[in-house]
C-alpha cells in the first residue's frame, strides 16, 4: 500500500490546483467559514475528510472504507448464532470477524454524525421528511422503514460486489486515481438520480 502514497497525493494535488481554474471560470466565490445556516459547512467538513484520507494511508497504511464493516457485524453475529459453520467460510478464514479499525470507523462516523446535527441543530426528531409526506402522504412510517431497510441491504450488497462504497471508491479510490473507482462513482450517482426520479419525480 506504500506505493500508493505518492499517487494519492500527486491525485489530490492536481485536484486542489485545478479548483481555484474552475471557480474562477464559473465565477464562484466561497467562504467555508460562512456558510449559511446552523449546519456543518459542507466544504469545512469535506476538506477534513480529505485531510483525514491522508492520514489513514501514512498511519494505517490502508484507505478509508466501510463497506467491509457489514461482513465483519454479520461474521461477528454468526460465530454467536453457528460459530462452526462461520469460521469455516472461506471469506472468515483470511477476514476473520474482529473488531478493527475499519470496524470502529462506522460507529465512529455515526458518533460523529449524531454530534454533527446535533450541534448544527438538524436533530429534528421527525420519522418523516416533509418531502416524503408530500409524496407519499403522512402515516407511512412502514413503507419510509421497508424502503429504507431494502435500500440499505441493497447498498451493501452492491458494495460487497463492487469492491467498495462511497467512502471505499468514492474518496480513497478517486484520490489515488483509479479508474474503476471513477467508474463506481459515476455509478453511483446514476443509481441515486434513477431512484430520487421513481420515487420524488411528480
Amino acid at each position: 500500500m506504500k506505493r500508493f502514497r505518492p499517487i494519492a497525493l500527486l491525485g489530490t494535488a492536481c485536484i486542489a490546483a485545478l479548483m481555484p481554474v474552475s471557480m474562477s471560470a464559473a465565477e464562484i466565490v466561497v467562504d467555508a467559514r460562512q456558510y449559511p445556516g446552523p449546519a456543518w459547512s459542507p466544504y469545512l467538513v469535506g476538506a477534513l475528510l480529505g485531510v483525514l484520507s491522508w492520514l489513514t494511508f501514512y498511519f494505517s497504511d490502508k484507505p478509508i472504507g466501510a463497506s467491509s464493516f457489514y461482513a465483519t457485524l454479520a461474521g461477528m453475529i454468526g460465530k454467536l448464532v453457528a460459530k462452526k459453520h462461520t469460521e469455516s467460510l472461506a471469506y472468515y478464514k483470511t477476514n476473520p470477524p474482529v473488531a478493527d479499525w475499519e470496524f470502529a470507523f462506522v460507529i465512529a462516523a455515526v458518533g460523529g454524525a449524531f454530534i454533527a446535527a446535533f450541534s448544527g441543530g438538524e436533530l429534528t426528531g421527525q420519522w418523516l421528511p416533509p418531502m416524503w409526506e408530500a409524496r407519499f402522504g403522512e402515516g407511512t412510517l412502514g413503507l419510509r422503514a421497508a424502503v429504507a431497510i431494502f435500500g440499505g441491504m441493497s447498498m451493501a450488497f452492491g458494495a460487497r460486489l463492487a469492491g467498495g462504497c462511497t467512502s471505499g471508491h468514492g474518496i480513497s479510490g478517486t484520490l489515488q486515481l483509479s479508474v474503476g473507482s471513477w467508474i463506481a462513482v459515476v455509478c453511483f450517482f446514476i443509481g441515486g438520480i434513477a431512484v430520487a426520479m421513481l420515487l420524488f419525480a411528480q
